[in-house]
């Protein structure tokens, strides 16, 4: 059965990963790849929040297989961003890829202890 929560977060994290990044990029005129930024560090605070409320036992562990495990699974794209990263290093953009490994790394963390932090506030 929890295998079906999983599947049923990771449905509405991947078409919203797509649609969101698709959105944000197009907004956005730069190599940077601002749209999978933006989808990592808002499942990263998604993630610190369930995370923290499923350890004050605010959220049963159904919520946390389905929210963090499927939708911020599906949402958040480790590999698109050492794609993009390699891919700003070989066109020459070696600042930006080392920006971008920073900031995701950087804001990521900051996102997910926020998150919980939030979460245990409440």
């Amino acid at each position: 059965m929890n295998w079906l929560l999983v599947i049923a977060g990771a449905a509405v994290g991947a078409p919203l990963r797509y649609l969101t990044d698709r959105a944000v990029q197009a907004r956005h005129d730069s190599v940077f790849p601002w749209g999978t930024f933006t989808v990592n560090i808002s499942a990263c605070v998604i993630l610190g929040l369930i995370t923290g409320a499923a350890a004050s036992g605010a959220v049963p562990s159904q919520v946390q297989l389905t929210l963090g495990t499927g939708l911020c699974g599906a949402l958040s794209t480790y590999s698109t961003f050492s794609y993009e990263t390699l891919r700003l290093a070989e066109d020459g953009a070696r600042f930006l890829a080392a920006a971008n490994v920073v900031a995701q790394l950087v804001a990521g963390l900051g996102a997910a202890f926020l998150g919980a932090a939030i979460a245990g506030a409440l």
